[in-house]
């Protein structure tokens, strides 16, 4: 068997979460190595990847609207999985996680994998530093590590059945923020800005996951954003933000609706 991650993860939070979970199934079969694949950044999703029956894969994405992010699908429909056995992990920001977790399940059953475990781990949202605030913390790394033992047991005991996570099919539409009226309020083509803070340290370009930030001019963008915030979150100065409106009225309306605590949900 070998043991392997894959994750999307700006901002570190998924990665942190899925590498828990395979160290610690590492902890029970001490022969094996961890191989790691990060797909974040955009040059990492050119390669297809292939399993084969005897792997354990656990792969995990952020939640974007409550689903799959849509710019991962194309990747993701590439890795072969011919008969390995697959955990699937999702993270979200303490709103929900919707039908993420069931669309990914499905997607890995698609392409050949036997999904027999699956979670729903909250990290601090990516739009604000308050929504959930430094997690996964301790509580949910606990949590992981208990995941971690459930698999090891299931494996030990030969069973590869598949297991059914929570979702709804067909799944329901890409969650939209609402205005003070109740309509909703399209945020994609929002982008951030850039002050004159800035010391041109080229951070923002080197971690943007699509390749949008211009690394000759940090101030422009040329591609699409997907509000991840790496570039916000990890600007060592915070010459990065957000000005629109819509923008800054749905993130505070998350701080303050979806404040209490939600803890992970794991399924085996």
């Amino acid at each position: 068997m070998k043991i392997c991650t894959m994750y999307f993860s700006p901002t570190g939070t998924t990665e942190k979460i899925v590498k828990s979970i395979a160290y610690s199934i590492k902890n029970e079969f001490k022969n094996y190595d961890v191989n790691n694949i990060d797909f974040t950044n955009i040059n990492n999703r050119q390669a297809e990847q292939s399993f084969s029956r005897d792997d354990l894969v656990i792969i995990g994405v952020p939640v974007i609207a409550g689903r799959v992010p849509n710019v991962l699908l194309k990747y993701l429909k590439t890795v072969r999985g011919n008969g390995a056995s697959a955990v699937a992990i999702v993270s979200y920001g303490n709103r929900n996680y919707d039908d993420a977790l069931i669309e990914l399940s499905d997607i890995l059953e698609d392409n050949g994998f036997r999904v027999i475990a699956g979670g729903a781990f909250i990290g601090e949202h990516s739009f604000s530093k308050i929504l959930a605030k430094d997690r996964p913390d301790e509580r949910d790394m606990e949590v992981s590590r208990d995941f971690a033992d459930k698999i090891c047991n299931k494996l030990l005991e030969g069973n590869f059945s598949t297991v059914n996570v929570s979702g709804i099919r067909p799944y329901r539409d890409y969650y939209k923020p609402k205005d003070t009226n109740g309509n909703p309020v399209d945020i994609r083509k929002v982008i951030p800005k850039t002050s004159q803070d800035c010391t041109d340290c080229k951070i923002c370009a080197e971690v943007c996951p699509m390749g949008s930030i211009d690394y000759e001019d940090v101030t422009k963008i040329t591609g699409i954003c997907i509000k991840c915030c790496a570039c916000i979150k990890k600007c060592p100065v915070e010459a990065k933000y957000f000005d629109d409106e819509s923008y800054l009225r749905h993130k505070h309306e998350l701080e303050i609706e979806f404040y209490t605590r939600r803890d992970p949900e794991i399924f085996i």
